[in-house]
């Protein structure tokens, strides 16, 4: 079997998500016939179908399936070495650290510090405060080189480091029935609308609505009941509490987050059985940069002395 090309892998991409060969042909700029053609030749090189094709729908094999899962982590990783080699060719080379408001437990002032303290031969550090979802998207597309995230997220194609483990408490209004209550279950919340995050994938709604734990209810592990009513769309914690306390919703979220955010009309309780909040370091499995080993090193010596750091082995 030859090689596949960049250039076929992208047009497989755009079929297989667009599932419509005229709309993947639009969106990628050129005839429907010759991408018809491409895909046909991407077959039969392959030496499998790649795509049911009918009058009336196209639908992914098996095959179909893997081969998209394994080309956007192709391209993404192709346009990734481009990025990150322009960057390493720049006159003042910089570490960019990608993080999100709260993201860091309170942690990045100090890692930083700690990382200049390495040394004058390594880059200066450049802080990215990215929007829900977007630190791991700029180390996969390489406009990042490290960042500070909260689990749970997807690892795929990155190496990373358990910093600290703190607990989620429940966020309610403050005129809640359960807001008088001193502690709660995540079943005590069922049936209550959750927000939803914006860039979140779907496989983190049983995180975030607290059904992910052994007490999380009758839902299965790993899973958010079918009856959990859609709260409002949310981008930041700001917009989270504000939702609460109108009453359109109620949320989790992590005790370092709660504790910067205390306000009269909001309540914050403790959840026994409730799935706790990580923060990681995180890196491109690829890196072999030693400024990038050295800020997980900071990072590592630095929640060292945490007082929820959870002990994992340095870079």
């Amino acid at each position: 079997m030859s090689e596949l090309e960049v250039r076929e892998l992208r047009y497989f991409i755009a079929v297989a998500e667009e599932l419509n060969f005229s709309r993947a042909a639009q969106r990628l700029g050129m005839a429907q016939p010759p991408l018809s053609k491409a895909i046909a030749q991407m077959e039969s090189r392959v030496g499998v179908r790649l795509l049911e094709r009918t009058t009336r729908q196209v639908r992914l094999t098996t095959a179909g399936q893997v081969l998209l899962d394994q080309a956007r982590i192709a391209v993404e990783a192709v346009h990734a070495a481009a990025r990150r080699a322009r960057r390493a060719g720049q006159p003042t080379p910089r570490l960019v650290v990608a993080v999100k408001p709260e993201g860091d437990a309170g942690l990045l002032r100090e890692v930083l510090a700690a990382y200049r303290g390495t040394g004058s031969h390594l880059p200066p550090p450049e802080v990215v405060v990215a929007g829900s979802g977007e630190p791991i998207a700029m180390l996969r597309d390489g406009r990042a080189d490290v960042a500070l995230l909260r689990s749970p997220f997807d690892g795929r194609g990155l190496d990373s480091q358990t910093l600290v483990v703190e607990p989620r408490l429940a966020v309610l209004p403050a005129g809640h029935p359960l807001a008088g209550r001193r502690r709660l279950r995540p079943a005590d919340l069922k049936g209550e609308p959750f927000p939803r995050w914006k860039g979140a994938a779907p496989s983190n709604t049983a995180y975030y609505t607290g059904c992910d734990g052994v007490e999380a209810g009758d839902a299965p592990a790993g899973s958010a009941p079918a009856d959990t009513p859609e709260g409002p769309l949310v981008a930041s914690v700001e917009q989270l509490l504000e939702v609460v306390a109108l009453g359109q919703a109620v949320a989790f979220l992590s005790l370092s987050t709660t504790k910067r955010h205390q306000r009269p009309d909001i309540a914050y309780r403790p959840v026994t059985g409730l799935s706790p909040s990580a923060v990681m370091v995180a890196w491109p499995e690829t890196s072999r940069s030693a400024a990038v080993a050295a800020f997980v090193q900071a990072a590592h010596d630095v929640a060292a002395h945490h007082p929820d750091h959870m002990t994992a082995p340095a870079y």
